[in-house]
């Protein structure tokens, strides 16, 4: 996920020069992950202004020594971290970006959706673009706003209207000297006033240093600081935000977290955010379509991964039966020489993986293409290994993420391999717009179906409790279809983070063995997913029968379930309702593992990206 910071101090303030300042704010933002990083200067020298930029692919550090930065001097400056969406890791794709003038310098951190349209229009009209990203149509585009008239801050309301999508932005004006314009819609973006000096962020640690008196700014809310202080407007109206001060007391680490105790809840509670990004990136990504034709057309499909990736991967091969009518064959990435002899020219491999570096997936893809096959990659990194070395590349949106245990990034990965399945189902002639419009605005109502876990923490907290009271030290999960893989990523969930042994199965594959091992207390959590509730319900009731506690987490459809613990996530069709089981999920894994003490962010024997066979 980008960082963006912008600092303004009044001269003889804290030094004299906001650089080291911006420079600091910049450090704290690298935990959030990062391909390039650049800066942005108001110099100042008789009288008028200019702007100089410095950037480059790399990390901070390498940065600041390529250009000598901390020997710079400016009142006035802005930072990026730039985690790469639109265009691979490069010094030109770096931010900040510039309009033809040089006049008007943008960092942004979000995704602008209709950035296409919006190039389109003013390449038309001569503007001359650098970079891939979508954050430079920005600058040209409030380029173009000055220069029909309009004073910066005018222009900046004008652009939230025209700008679709998520936004946090920060831009320096060289005709406007000590001044940073803003705007935010659903990336988060931040303001901190002090004496003599304010500053911009999209997140709280990178300003602890400058000032613990902090402003969030809402959605659609743009405006401008100086040193020391903030002008705030909505629809041309301006807002007092002297009310919505809060001061921050939280240590840096803390404040890393956004205030949550580990990364793997901040995580959690942000999916919401990642999958609405993720949706909208892929609606004007023709990569997608892209792959979707390749798939359409190819003999036979298979798909890979590794993990969490490949619990991803099942889903999508439910939705390709269900909208495609085409069978998927899915494998276990580590286990890709049982399929070897048998992929050949024609078919096509989907290979998911967040990092895009997992070794036995890289492996699987190469000996896929060795054979002949076409390769689909999903993945969350641009310029990856794996999006190197496949046909497509279709990416997911969920930024970096710092805990070990997959959470966000599963999410993001359906959102994208579900996409995927309907398109497929499209060109295939199964489905028709109308339907593919039916499920976008199924994986729209995503964003609020992942909300279950703010509303239901509480609840999954005290199950949570319940079960180590009663010495939980193994648990079944089960469920139908799509439930059964849901199931099985819970299940992991449970075993990687909380150290309890977690099975997961087809609930009707129970009674054919494992349903030998219950007895009295043992704790049975079922999955429910819409369309499959009578056969659940009769699952459950030989569960019972062997003196099973069962507990089910469901959509509203289970209030019925003859179940001794229900949680119930809201009503949601089958492709809205894994956004909304999976959070309260995975929030029980993460209280299982607290509740013992344990650190959910640092699994032990565990790492994020596995790189070794």
């Amino acid at each position: 996920m980008c960082g963006i910071i912008g600092v303004t101090l009044r001269r003889g303030c804290l030094g004299g020069n906001a650089v080291p300042l911006l420079l600091e704010g910049l450090r704290r933002l690298e935990y959030r992950g990062y391909d390039s990083a650049g800066v942005a200067l108001q110099v100042c020298e008789d009288g008028s202004c200019s702007l100089r930029v410095y950037k480059a692919k790399g990390k901070v550090e390498e940065v600041i020594a390529r250009y000598g930065l901390d020997k710079l001097e400016a009142l006035t400056g802005l930072g990026h971290t730039r985690w790469a969406t639109h265009g691979p890791p490069s010094d030109v794709n770096a931010h900040p970006h510039l309009d033809c003038r040089g006049e008007i310098a943008v960092v942004h951190n979000g995704i602008i959706k209709n950035y296409a349209s919006l190039r389109k229009m003013l390449e038309e009209k001569g503007h001359v673009f650098r970079s891939e990203t979508d954050t430079e149509v920005v600058a040209h585009l409030l380029e173009e706003l000055v220069a029909s008239g309009m004073g910066m801050l005018e222009a900046l309301g004008e652009l939230v209207k025209l700008l679709e999508g998520s936004f946090a932005l920060a831009i320096l004006y060289a005709r406007d000297p000590g001044r940073i314009y803003f705007a935010r819609r659903e990336s988060p973006l931040y303001a901190a006033i002090g004496e003599c000096v304010s500053a911009v962020s999209s997140d709280i640690p990178s300003l602890l240093h400058i000032s613990r008196d902090i402003v969030a700014v809402e959605d659609d809310e743009y405006g401008y600081i100086g040193p020391g202080t903030l002008e705030l407007y909505r629809d041309g109206r301006r807002v007092d935000w002297r009310t919505r001060v809060k001061r921050v007391e939280w240590s840096v680490e803390e404040a890393s977290k956004g205030g949550y105790p580990h990364y793997m809840l901040k995580e959690i509670m942000e999916q919401p955010r990642a999958v609405y990004e993720t949706l909208v990136g892929l609606l004007e990504d023709p990569a997608a379509v892209e792959a979707a034709g390749l798939l359409a057309g190819a003999s036979r499909v298979y798909a890979t991964g590794a993990g969490t990736s490949y619990h991803a991967t099942l889903v999508f091969k439910h939705f390709m039966h269900v909208y495609a009518a085409t069978p998927v064959y899915d494998y276990i990435s580590s286990e890709h020489e049982e399929y070897e002899s048998v992929i050949r020219e024609g078919d096509v491999l989907v290979a998911v993986s967040q990092s895009g570096e997992t070794l036995d997936t890289l492996a699987a893809v190469k000996a896929a293409k060795a054979r002949g096959a076409r390769v689909v990659a999903v993945t969350n990194v641009v310029g990856s290994t794996l999006s190197r070395i496949a046909d497509v590349t279709v990416y997911t949106r969920a930024g970096p993420e710092i805990g070990v245990a997959a959470t966000k990034t599963f999410l993001t990965q359906l959102v994208a391999l579900t996409y995927l399945a309907a398109l497929v189902g499209r060109e295939t002639g199964r489905l028709d717009e109308g339907d593919v419009g039916r499920i976008v605005e199924s994986l729209r109502r995503g964003r609020e179906a992942a909300r279950s876990a703010e509303r239901l923490n509480p609840h999954i907290k005290l199950l949570a409790s319940i079960l180590l009271r009663g010495r939980t030290r193994s648990m079944f999960l089960l469920g139908r279809l799509l439930g059964a893989h849901l199931a099985r990523e819970a299940a992991l969930k449970v075993k990687e983070i909380a150290y309890l042994h977690a099975e997961a199965y087809p609930a009707g594959e129970s009674k054919h063995g494992p349903i030998a091992l219950v007895e009295d207390g043992f704790p049975v959590l079922f999955v429910g997913t819409p369309g499959v509730e009578k056969r659940l319900y009769s699952n459950m009731e030989e569960m019972k029968a062997r003196g099973a506690k069962v507990i089910v987490v469901g959509v509203d459809s289970y209030g019925d379930a003859p179940a001794d613990y229900k949680l119930l996530v809201g009503s949601y069709d089958e492709v809205a309702a894994p956004y909304a089981l999976m959070p309260p999920l995975q929030l029980l894994a993460y209280h299982l593992a607290v509740l013992q003490g344990y650190d959910p962010d640092k699994p032990r024997n565990l790492a994020k990206t596995v790189t070794v066979e």
